[in-house]
């Protein structure tokens, strides 16, 4: 059996490279899935002081997380290590992150209650659905997500834009925008510049 480490893994994803079902990747993925499930039931397992909860998401994303960083549980990530959080980051109650193919939070970001952030797609083919399509997530500074947005893989949200809440991100949204709707369209300019 074939062997790998994070970084090996990471390479890959970063790559673009799809996660064929049953290969190496495929099994590392899901090794390393246990690791971020036995984490994140810590942090939502009780009452955590929010420095207990940086220090628990420092171990999920294998990185520092900043002191600004405040993070309202419950909170899920099916991976961690791919999923990097800048500073003043605020993330509210329930939010399902699955940051296999990366997830970047920039600073300032509000992240509304029940939000949901995937970076996989499985093949189109019935024959191949095991087989995984990474796409990174990437979000702006000071960017704005109301309550249960979802955002698709592959996805870039521009500094200072809002997403309304419930909206489906399907498309990149510019800097300063505001968008609603499923799927998420724009609406106007936020008048700010971010």
């Amino acid at each position: 059996m074939v062997r790998m480490d994070l970084q090996e893994f990471l390479t890959h994803v970063r790559s673009g490279s799809p996660i064929i079902g049953g290969s190496p990747e495929h099994e590392f993925m899901h090794g390393a899935s246990q690791d971020a499930f036995r984490i994140t039931a810590q942090i939502n397992d009780g009452y955590r002081t929010p420095d207990e909860i940086r220090d628990l998401l420092s171990e999920l994303t294998g990185t520092a997380i900043d002191e600004s960083v405040m993070v309202f549980p419950p909170f899920y990530s099916e991976f961690g290590k791919n999923l990097r959080l800048g500073k003043d980051v605020f993330i509210n109650l329930g939010c399902r992150f699955q940051d296999t193919g990366g997830i970047t939070i920039g600073d300032g970001a509000l992240i509304g209650h029940g939000c949901t952030l995937t970076t996989l797609n499985h093949s189109v083919d019935p024959d191949r659905r095991a087989d995984m399509e990474p796409k990174p997530i990437s979000i702006g500074r000071k960017v704005w997500l109301g309550a249960s947005v979802t955002v698709v893989p592959g996805v870039t949200i521009g500094d200072g834009a809002i997403v309304g809440a419930g909206s489906v991100v399907t498309k990149d949204v510019p800097a300063n925008t505001i968008v609603a709707g499923v799927p998420a369209n724009a609406l106007r300019s936020t008048g700010f510049d971010a």
